[in-house]
């Protein structure tokens, strides 16, 4: 048996190859500003204010700002297949149904995407004066957005148990990445085509017309909501299984699957060189686990779902730009950015620094979700 020699050039090409042409900056990258108050602004790759590098139009951002906490510092999450420029964010840190505040008694009318360009969006002035630009662009504010490019339009008919309903998304195949919008019809087998070329391994839904907990089914557990801090045992309902086609709902709970209420899901799957989604076992130890993911990460999030109140973490390269990775955020909640020791990427995955509870304790178990910044082929160490 003939063997290769141990070097890069030898190793597997990458499904999204720089050798090629391509690059993981054409389907996930991070972008950081500063505000400025002006009512309307673009936010995008090489802009007066603007550092991260994203080479396409985003789908899915996802827009925290960081030195913020307060209402007008949620999470928001906005889509090209439900549409921007209608203040019609959805929050990660809330049940809130789309549009409204964390608090629920109003709109969110603190800012806003107003199209998605090229590289980048614009962004437009919030219309309640006593929040005016707080959640997107207000001065003194620093904001982040991690943004997806999906991109063929799909739309049809959902199948399974039930009335058919009619669904839109926008899938890319190549990264594995899907948004579907869809209607519930209360019948437990309602299954929603997803139109990836194999089954997610991560899927996110939220209920848009009414307020309910985010759903997420991941790899190894099939109960979290993103905005919470529970364990997945702590939930005692299964409530979507994935194949190869489609989705399937498994009961008619008004967070999932109600009459007369639409949904936002959002699907994905590991692709070698540009995502990884999947889970380890903290061994409790300051010098932790190293978790292989096939490329040196750009963006990492981190739940425990073996253990109640733990945070999703939330990591990126444009925040932290050497090692240690100590610049997180909390996807379920509001509070402003902070720092802690928790772990270093590599050219190949990423490294624990700390026993924390929430990325850490021994024999816990933590599922992640992890894009490229470089395929380990081509990556160095930071």
């Amino acid at each position: 048996m003939a063997f290769k020699s141990l070097s890069t050039a030898n190793l597997p090409d990458p499904a999204i190859d720089p050798a090629q042409g391509s690059s993981p900056a054409d389907y996930f990258g991070t972008l950081l500003w500063s505000g400025d108050d002006n009512a309307t602004r673009t936010i995008q790759t090489g802009g007066s204010g603007v550092t991260g590098d994203i080479n396409f139009t985003p789908d899915f951002s996802w827009i925290k700002r960081r030195n913020g906490s307060s209402n007008g510092s949620d999470h928001m999450l906005l889509d090209a297949v439900r549409g921007v420029g209608s203040f019609n964010a959805l929050s990660s840190n809330g049940t809130q149904e789309e549009g409204r505040t964390e608090a629920g008694s109003s709109w969110i009318n603190f800012g806003d995407i107003d199209a998605f360009t090229t590289d980048g969006f614009t962004v437009q002035k919030g219309s309640d004066p006593s929040h005016t630009l707080e959640g997107i662009n207000q001065s003194g504010g620093t904001y982040v957005a991690w943004n997806w490019k999906a991109g063929t339009s799909v739309s049809g008919s959902t199948t399974g148990s039930g009335t058919s309903q009619s669904y839109t998304g926008s899938v890319s195949t190549i990264s594995g990445f899907g948004i579907i919008g869809y209607a519930g019809n209360a019948t437990a087998g309602h299954s929603i085509p997803h139109h990836l070329d194999s089954a997610p391994e991560v899927v996110i839904v939220k209920r848009r017309t009414g307020a309910d907990n985010w759903a997420v089914t991941t790899p190894d557990v099939n109960r979290l909501y993103l905005n919470g801090t529970n364990d997945a045992a702590s939930i005692n309902y299964n409530w979507a299984d994935q194949d190869g086609s489609v989705v399937t709902l498994n009961g008619t709970d008004a967070f999932m699957n109600a009459t007369s209420n639409t949904y936002i899901m959002y699907c994905f799957h590991s692709v070698e060189g540009f995502s990884k989604f999947s889970s380890y076992v903290g061994n409790g130890d300051p010098d932790g686990p190293f978790v292989y993911t096939g490329f040196r990460p750009s963006f990492v999030m981190i739940k425990c779902s073996s253990a109640a109140s733990t945070f999703w973490i939330m990591f990126d390269v444009e925040r932290d730009t050497y090692n240690v990775m100590d610049t997180y955020l909390q996807a379920q909640a509001s509070n402003a950015e902070s720092s802690f020791p928790f772990i270093d990427y590599v050219s190949n995955g990423f490294k624990h620094r700390h026993n924390s509870s929430h990325t850490n304790t021994s024999g816990q178990t933590y599922i992640y979700m992890a894009f490229a910044e470089n395929p380990f082929k081509y990556s160095n160490a930071r």
